[in-house]
Formats: structure tokens, sequence, C-alpha cells
């Protein structure tokens, strides 16, 4: 998209977005909805008072703690896993945190002004929280993002009403045409435009700092001993360990990283060492300013067949429909718990909702042109691939074709029992 037609979308978008920035609050006669210019809609009952309702950007946060501990298979006793369920946020993403926070700063110092433009280069859910948060605030947004980021992720945001720029995929963070660099450049081009720069304002880790680590140790506590995510700005798992450390130096904090992404290498003091990977929104090419590796203990490197994988385990075992990024933090997770050689509590988020990936994560047909195995989680081996599911009876003779299985042998074995019906 052009810089002119970028100008005619936003022009268009304007009516509404002043419209949206005006406070203003509608109760239906007989209960239903108040709104207002701050928050968004306020859910009433029929006939009780607004006090029962709550703006939407009010949902964002407390999300509660899954125990995964069941999946796990430590060495010893007292070993428990957990994982905060950030996809419960409004926008399905745990970067409704930082954009909550970044936003009211910006507010607050004049950076972000009534009817204003708000730009930001997003692997998809940041952009995502940014077009929300514009929507209930009366902003106009434009998000940068790239070819990798799924379609459902993409489409979400156009639905708040932004506008969605979708730059190269596969080009080097120094490239002009790289996404995030567009979105500094079209920042530097209009002057009276807030962009988020999710990557290097210290705000990103100190939303975290604030909201989701106090959450953790709360609600462990305090008897959390590790803490394990990925990163991709730094923002998460450098706000979370720097306050965690601080109730308890002793919290151990442990990078996951996807294999190809810079980071391993990096802490391991080999340069930066980096090459293609197909989880979104972890990982990085380059070091982000909001990361601080120096509250790291250890990174554990994961492959993208490891973290999907895990996502359909969990899908199928758990009825949780994960995103690649809490698959491979699951993973993670996981994997740390069968280590310890002592008892821990172990806590990681899961970043986002599977229904974000349903064209690739839960796509066969994706899985099969990425060569990806979606067996059973290799816990052994962080960087390997899963075990396959066996495609052959053991006897060395085929199985039937799936769809022929699935009619002949569950179907039956389902409504008549083991034997066919007479």
């Amino acid at each position: 998209m052009s810089l002119s037609m970028l100008n005619n979308s936003l022009r268009q978008s304007a009516p509404i977005m002043k419209t949206a920035a005006r406070s203003f609050s509608v109760t239906a006669a007989n209960g239903g909805v108040s709104i207002n210019g701050d928050g968004g809609p306020s859910v009433l009952s029929a006939n009780g008072p607004a006090s029962v309702g709550c703006a939407y950007s009010d949902m964002i946060g407390n999300t509660k703690l899954i125990e995964l501990t069941q999946f796990a298979k430590p060495v010893v006793e007292g070993v428990r896993v957990y994982a905060k369920a950030e996809f419960l946020n409004p926008g399905f993403s745990v970067k409704d945190r930082i954009i909550r926070h970044i936003f009211k700063n910006a507010e607050e110092t004049g950076q972000l002004r009534p009817g204003g433009t708000v730009v930001a280069a997003s692997s998809g859910n940041t952009g995502a929280a940014t077009a929300m948060v514009a929507a209930m605030r009366g902003y106009r947004a434009v998000i940068t993002t790239s070819g990798k980021c799924s379609s459902e992720k993409i489409d979400s945001i156009r639905a708040y009403g932004a506008v969605v720029l979708v730059c190269p995929d596969g080009v080097s963070e120094s490239h002009p045409d790289h996404y995030m660099n567009v979105a500094t450049r079209l920042a530097a081009e209009n002057e009276d435009w807030f962009d988020v720069n999710q990557y290097d304002n210290l705000q990103n880790p100190e939303a975290h700092y604030n909201s989701l680590a106090p959450e953790i140790w709360e609600q462990t506590d305090g008897a959390v001993t590790h803490f394990i995510a990925a990163g991709s700005t730094g923002g998460t798992i450098s706000g979370n360990a720097r306050y965690l450390k601080e109730q308890n130096p002793d919290v151990k904090v442990i990078l996951a990283d996807p294999v190809g992404s810079i980071f391993t290498s990096y802490f391991n003091g080999q340069g930066m060492q980096g090459g293609k990977y197909l989880v979104e929104g972890v990982g990085k090419g380059s070091i982000p300013g909001a990361m601080d590796f120096s509250l790291i203990d250890d990174v554990m490197p994961v492959s993208d067949d490891n973290a999907f994988a895990m996502c359909h385990y969990l899908a199928s075992q758990a009825g949780i429909l994960a995103g690649g990024s809490s698959g491979l933090n699951a993973y993670a997770a996981i994997r740390l718990a069968n280590q310890v050689t002592e008892p821990a509590t172990i806590v990681t988020i899961m970043p986002d909702t599977g229904i974000k990936y349903l064209s690739k994560i839960y796509n066969p047909q994706w899985l099969e042109e990425n060569g990806i195995v979606t067996g059973t989680p290799n816990f052994a081996d962080g960087a390997g691939r899963p075990f396959e599911i066996e495609k052959t009876e053991q006897d060395g003779n085929k199985q039937q074709p799936e769809e022929e299985f699935v009619a002949s042998q569950v179907f039956q074995n389902q409504m008549f029992g083991a034997g066919s019906p007479a």
C-alpha cells in the first residue's frame, strides 16, 4: 500500500474515530449496554445499576493459572507446573497488558491526543491489541506486519478498523522494507503519529512488572521457583523476571527460544547466529531494547516441531487450543519439570489462542508443506523432532486409508462395540 493510499484510508476512517473519541454514555431503558469513551461497552443487568458492569478494557489481566503438572514426569516429588491463561484477555493475547499501559502513559504525557493516529510494528498480537484499544479510545491505528503473520490475526486487526500493511517476509531486520522499519519510517514522516515501538519501549516490560508478575506471585502464594517463557520484544521475560527476583532472588528465569532465533547463541556468547523458524511472535533476529539478558539464568531451545506437537497434544489431551508460542512455552515448562532435581513450582504463560492459527498450526496441509511432525512431544530433546505416530501396523501391513479406517473401525466400535453389527 502506497503512502497516498494509506492516507486515504485514514481519512475515510476519521469520521468514525472522531465519534468514538467523544466521551458519551448510552444506557438502554430496560438495561443493555453503557458506553464511554474511556473504556468501551459495559454490560449491565436488565434492571441493575451501572456499577454491576465494567468497561471491556477492565477485563484485561487477572487471568487464571492452568495446572499442567499432569503432563510432566518429574524425577522428584513436589514439582508443579502452571501456565497463565493470557489468551483469556479481551484481545485474546498477553499483549493487551502492554498496550493498555503504553496508551495510558502516552495520553498522560501528551504524546497521544484525542483522534490521533497510532502506528505499531507487530507479528500480530500487539497489532490486534493496538487496534482494539484504539477502537475503544477513539484513535486511528496503522499496523505493520510481515507475511509470516497468520491470516486470522491480520483479519482481526482489520476488523477493529485498523489499516494493515503487510510487509515482505524473510527480509533482514536491517532492510528498509522490514515491517519494524516501515513503522519507524511512518512515525518519522508523520510527526503527530504515536509509535508504540514495543521492541525498545521500556514501558513494555514495565507493564508486566506492574501487572502480570504480581499476579503470578500472588496466585502461587510466593511459591514460584522458576519462570520460563519465550521472548520476542523481551518485555514479558524481562518484566516478570525483575519483579519475581525482587521478591525472591532465588527464582530462576529461563528463556525458551525457538531454534533459529539468535537469542540462544547471543546468551551463550556465540554471537548472533540465527535461521528460519515458523513459530510466530517469539524469537528474534536482533536484540530489542526491552530485553534484559542480565535477568535470565538460562536458555532452552525448542524446535518448531516440538512447539506445534505440544499444541496438538494440549488440544487432544486437555482441550486447550493453544497458539504456537503457547505450545512452545508449555513444552519448555514441562521439559524443565522433568529435569529439576528438587521440589519446584514452575510457571509459564500461554500468550495467545490457537483460534489465531487454524490456517497454519491446525491445518494438516500447511503442516505437511512445511515438513512439520506433530506426534508426541520429545521432552528429551528440545531442539529435536517429536516421536512420529506409526503409520503401519506392527505386522508390517499398511493401515487402511484414513477415511475408510474411521468409517469401518472407529464408528463401528463406538456404536456397536468391538465387533461388527450382525
